[in-house]
């Protein structure tokens, strides 16, 4: 897509928005930092405690270990959700960013990412391994940790 440059006396303000708009997703990236160490130890805890309750849970009633092994999977749902929106967020904020690019001298972010899109990997799909590609994988490997737990506990 192409746009017409700003005019000179137009450039300080894009300026000024793509300053905003670099904060404003750096702030989303931070967020989600903050969100993954909180699911991460919740997540921890969690199947800590199950890991050395497991004697206590299997004489329990089935329905007890069913409750902590739903709860485990639905903290991992919801934070998969949560990684897979503030992707969508940051998507958004960085095709605007990109956009507003196409208005100053150089393009930072926008050559930045052609950079990792044309340099491959060895043995990696032929392209960059995005860092929220393998983040949404940890909540599953926590949803089947839980979902192992609870067989483990009615198996004994």
């Amino acid at each position: 897509m192409t746009t017409t440059p700003p005019e000179p006396n137009e450039r300080p303000e894009v300026l000024e928005l793509y300053k905003l708009a670099v904060e404003m997703a750096d702030r989303v990236s931070a967020r989600r930092g903050t969100a993954n160490a909180f699911f991460l130890s919740v997540q921890s805890a969690l199947v800590t405690l199950v890991g050395f309750g497991t004697p206590k849970l299997s004489e329990s009633p089935w329905w007890v270990p069913l409750a902590v092994a739903m709860a485990g999977v639905t903290l991992s749902a919801t934070w998969w959700m949560q990684l897979r929106s503030y992707r969508d967020l940051n998507t958004a904020k960085f095709t605007v960013i990109n956009k507003l690019e196409d208005r100053l001298p150089v393009k930072i972010f926008a050559d930045e990412w052609e950079v990792l899109k044309r340099d491959p990997i060895p043995g990696w799909r032929k392209r960059y391994a995005e860092l929220g590609t393998s983040e949404r994988l940890v909540p599953l490997v926590f949803a089947l940790a839980h979902l192992i737990l609870f067989a483990g506990t009615l198996s004994e």
